[in-house]
């Protein structure tokens, strides 16, 4: 996936927002919570990073291609980052984008989520 299909994915999710932070990084959000970042790659090639479920962690932590985000997950957050990837892997970095967005705002307030129309 390249940075221009990555934004133009995670801007097909409603009420996302976009800022560009953190040394030119794409960072995606839902009801101005973190759900997905483009960049923070060690190596020059595209890398995706987003939250994930317990079990997805520890599925995805030892998977190649897949490491704990840096900054995030050491400090204990669920957090994973995809730097090997592939066209082939697309369709699997889309699903954990789409949990990602899905476990972020399901854990707005439910004010927030109402307000914003969210898991209704």
């Amino acid at each position: 996936m390249t940075y221009d299909e990555f934004n133009q994915f995670c801007g097909s999710l409603p009420v996302t927002t976009h800022v560009v932070q953190w040394g030119n990084s794409q960072v995606w959000k839902v009801g101005g919570k973190m759900f997905a970042v483009g960049g923070w790659s060690r190596n020059g090639m595209p890398a995706f990073t987003f939250k994930t479920s317990d079990l997805n962690y520890d599925f995805l932590r030892y998977k190649e291609g897949y490491r704990p985000a840096p900054y995030l997950a050491s400090r204990g957050m669920k957090w994973i980052q995809q730097f090997e990837g592939s066209k082939e892997l697309d369709e699997e970095l889309t699903y954990y984008l789409q949990e990602s967005y899905r476990i972020v705002s399901l854990g707005l307030t439910k004010k927030k989520q109402k307000e914003l129309g969210l898991n209704q």
